[in-house]
């Protein structure tokens, strides 16, 4: 059965179908949804396989959901103006640019409240150079739901350093987007199941209903 259409995981051979249906069981308050660049820069991108607007919507509805079951909520933005400046071949084209302080702050429609943390990176993953684990382990925090853009980039380094110190991760498959379609299949049909749970925003609210 395909529920998804912008990664059919269930069609794959890859997956083991038992272990990719079993049901998602959370404990809340030791839970935290990690949104990664849901930011003002990408307003002009056209992300895929699913819109923007669209990731902004489903992850809204997932904070709501984990904060009043007493969940902790964090956003990560990267600050563009202060991308870490490393030798790459493909240099970020917006990084070290004399860019407006707007284009690093989250979209208005994103839902940011009082109690939620705020986390700036200055490279692609969240984890390196910032307090979250830090941040994470003080509040107890064993397991995150991670959403958000690129799924490939942000998305794939927060899960690849996370994962290495120790956190239980859920990628939530339609709360994640990139540039290329195909990039964000290929991470969630071959990279992700290795390292994490992935799951679906209905799956993912069934589980804190």
């Amino acid at each position: 059965m395909n529920i998804n259409r912008g990664c059919p995981r269930f069609q794959s051979s890859f997956f083991n179908p038992i272990s990719i249906m079993s049901t998602l069981s959370l404990h809340p308050p030791t839970t935290a949804l990690v949104a990664i660049d849901l930011q003002n820069a990408l307003l002009g991108f056209n992300l895929a396989p699913y819109p923007l607007a669209q990731v902004v919507d489903k992850n809204r509805q997932l904070a709501v959901a984990l904060r009043s079951r007493g969940g902790l909520v964090v956003w990560v933005r990267v600050d563009l103006k202060r991308f870490l400046q490393i030798p790459v071949d493909q240099p970020l084209p917006l990084a070290g640019k004399p860019l407006p302080d707007e284009l690093s702050e989250l979209v208005p429609s994103a839902g940011f409240q009082d109690g939620d943390l705020l986390v700036t990176k200055h490279h692609w993953g969240a984890f390196a150079g910032t307090p979250l684990e830090q941040e994470l382990r003080s509040r107890g925090i064993d397991t995150v739901l991670l959403s958000g853009v690129s799924t490939n980039a942000g998305v794939e380094s927060t899960l690849r350093q996370g994962t290495g110190l120790g956190f239980g991760f859920i990628v939530v498959e339609d709360v994640c987007s990139g540039q290329d379609a195909d990039e964000h299949r290929y991470s969630f049909e071959k990279i992700f199941p290795r390292l994490a749970r992935v799951r679906t925003s209905e799956e993912v609210l069934k589980a804190l209903a």
